[in-house]
């Protein structure tokens, strides 16, 4: 194939000889091209700049390192690419866009096994040759021995021993109960997420919270695990909306369960919202398009993205930044909660 200087190679990775030969220089002086380096003539520059752009040619992100101690680039580790990492990443592109760092984004759990560690045996493939600094999704452990500076995405164990975002999992629990109490639902049944996990802790705090503040005293019984996963939380819900004294309302803690609980439902011929009321939480692109429409509790997924890199970014420049940032969350009402029929009220 040719080009503007010469033959292009046809297969293969780009080389900087491939570079000098078809600009016409040596080798030294593409090297000094590329890094920026004095000695080079502002007609010769701009030349293997045109070679460089034309052929494609990109020094591998090892030597770059080797070179300078940075590489340029920022790691996104998450555990497996699912709805709730995918729209952070949404959030992260955004931020770093402009900011002259690329993004690396890495699975370090594709198999979707439950291996706490798992983070950590990421970053020690990434740090330091491929990436600068790191933000991680939901990190099972505290990462605060690093070696290079990490921000944490919704920890497993709450903000500990390192910078981390997330958002507010117990005021956003309180006002989604909150919602369905207003609706006249005293009988409300909360499918739980991961009992390990401070977010589902949390959760399950402001639904036992907002139902204390409404002088109703919690049913053990509707209380269920659902482990965030949508199959589990629909089998615990096809037995807890089978029971004679079945729940008017379930709050699931993330939209996953409650696609869950619709499923259960719809199985057994239980009209949503007129014979029950769901809600979830996160607000996923999903949430929007289930049937009925899914009432849930907003995450801020994308500003959570955005102010995780701005803090990283502080961090790489060796400045200072806060700890931990907690964003508000926001109910947002569709059609899956109806008042509850006059029939069911206690």
């Amino acid at each position: 194939m040719e080009t503007a200087f010469g033959s292009q190679p046809s297969v293969g990775r780009v080389t900087i000889a491939d570079v000098a030969r078809a600009a016409g220089v040596s080798i030294p002086t593409v090297s000094k091209v590329i890094n920026n380096r004095d000695g080079v003539a502002a007609a010769t520059m701009l030349r293997v700049q045109q070679v460089v752009d034309e052929l494609g040619y990109e020094t591998s992100l090892v030597a770059r390192s080797l070179r300078s101690s940075r590489t340029g680039v920022v790691g996104i580790l998450v555990p497996e690419f699912e709805p709730f990492s995918t729209e952070l990443l949404r959030g992260i592109s955004r931020a770093a866009s402009g900011t002259g760092y690329e993004l690396l984004a890495y699975a370090g759990l594709v198999t979707g096994a439950d291996q706490p560690g798992w983070e950590r045996r990421s970053l020690s493939r990434l740090s330091g040759t491929l990436i600068d600094g790191a933000i991680v999704v939901t990190p099972t452990t505290a990462l605060s021995s690093s070696s290079i500076p990490v921000v944490a995405i919704d920890p497993h164990t709450g903000p500990e021993g390192h910078a981390t975002v997330d958002a507010d999992n117990e005021g956003g629990a309180r006002s989604a109960v909150e919602h369905l109490l207003a609706l006249g639902h005293t009988r409300i049944a909360h499918v739980h997420g991961r009992a390990d996990l401070a977010s589902a802790q949390l959760r399950e705090a402001g639904y036992r919270q907002a139902l204390r503040d409404a002088g109703i005293t919690v049913d053990e019984r509707l209380v269920r695990a659902g482990g965030y996963q949508e199959d589990q939380s629909a089998e615990v819900a096809r037995t807890l909306l089978a029971e004679p004294d079945r729940p008017t309302a379930v709050f699931a803690a993330n939209d996953s369960s409650a696609v869950g609980v619709l499923r259960a439902a719809a199985e057994l011929g239980l009209r949503v919202p007129e014979d029950l009321s769901v809600v979830g939480f996160d607000d996923v692109p999903q949430a929007s398009m289930t049937t009925p429409p899914l009432t849930t509790v907003a995450q801020p997924l994308t500003e959570l993205g955005g102010r995780a890199v701005a803090m990283l970014l502080t961090m790489l420049r060796g400045e200072p930044t806060s700890a931990h940032v907690r964003l508000a969350t926001t109910l947002r009402v569709r059609q899956s909660t109806a008042v509850v029929p006059t029939d069911t009220r206690r």
